[in-house]
């Protein structure tokens, strides 16, 4: 078993793992943006400490958060939505210096479907990426420096999250004339990030890529209408244009090398 294993990234999908891999007898240390969460974490048993990944280099004490961490799971997200600009590869090579300076030997790191850009239709791992995003580009460019350093490496590229209070739907909901709802959808639960998440660690596979996104993929607009109307929202429109061009991403690696069965539906 892995003596000690870091999560760097301690949100929405972080703690819970943490937890679970706690409740799996693993001991957990973490990191946090915000100083005042620390203390919070620590009353549920974590080694927590504040780390923020900058243009300028890693702040915090993330010396003492490596250290003696065998496995680490980064999952920083990019954040590069809102056209901010930011340099999320420059911010990732600084934690990269880090984590070779500690000579951590095994890293997780989580990337994205949208590596994979949206006209290129069915894919798998076997294909490669060919994102039409910025954040698309640039996390593409971090798998690569993930892959080429010193330490064993495995990617895994997550679709759209859903679980606990993010369900999509909420930010849809009553939007008229939306683009692209003949579109698959490419989502995944919580749940079934945290089981994918545990099987490469404790079969400790590493040196793959893995799409992890959930096996069905209806339309758009047929998915989130019946979100919506489960849900009690108003159900989105979207315009009848046809489906011009889709993405749809699909895991080889999941079932056949993690041998996973997802568990929970979208």
């Amino acid at each position: 078993m892995t003596k000690i294993l870091g999560i760097a990234g301690m949100g929405w999908l972080g703690l819970p793992l943490a937890q679970r891999l706690q409740y799996e007898g693993y001991q957990v240390k973490g990191t946090v943006t915000q100083s005042q969460k620390v203390n919070a974490l620590k009353e549920l048993g974590l080694e927590v400490y504040p780390m923020v990944v900058t243009e300028r280099g890693v702040l915090g004490a993330v010396q003492s958060f490596l250290k003696d961490v065998s496995l680490l799971v980064v999952m920083i997200p990019p954040g590069l939505r809102r056209n901010t600009g930011s340099d999320y590869v420059l911010k990732m090579s600084y934690l990269l210096e880090e984590i070779g300076r500690a000579g951590t030997p095994r890293c997780i790191f989580i990337s994205s479907t949208s590596v994979y850009g949206d006209a290129q239709g069915e894919v798998t791992e076997a294909h490669p990426p060919k994102p039409d995003t910025e954040a698309g580009r640039q996390l593409l460019q971090v798998e690569q420096l993930f892959f080429n350093s010193d330490f064993e490496a495995t990617i895994v590229r997550f679709g759209g999250l859903l679980g606990g209070s993010r369900q999509p739907v909420r930010y849809l909901a009553g939007r008229k004339n939306l683009s692209g709802g003949d579109a698959p959808v490419n989502l995944i639960h919580r749940e079934d990030c945290i089981g994918i998440l545990l099987r490469i660690i404790k079969q400790g596979l590493f040196g793959h890529i893995f799409n992890a996104v959930y096996p069905a993929h209806p339309p758009k607009k047929i998915y989130y209408a019946e979100k919506a109307l489960a849900m009690g929202l108003e159900a989105p429109s979207y315009s009848p244009e046809g489906l011009q061009v889709y993405k749809e991403v699909h895991s080889v690696n999941v079932p056949e090398i993690l041998d996973y069965p997802f568990q929970k539906e979208i």
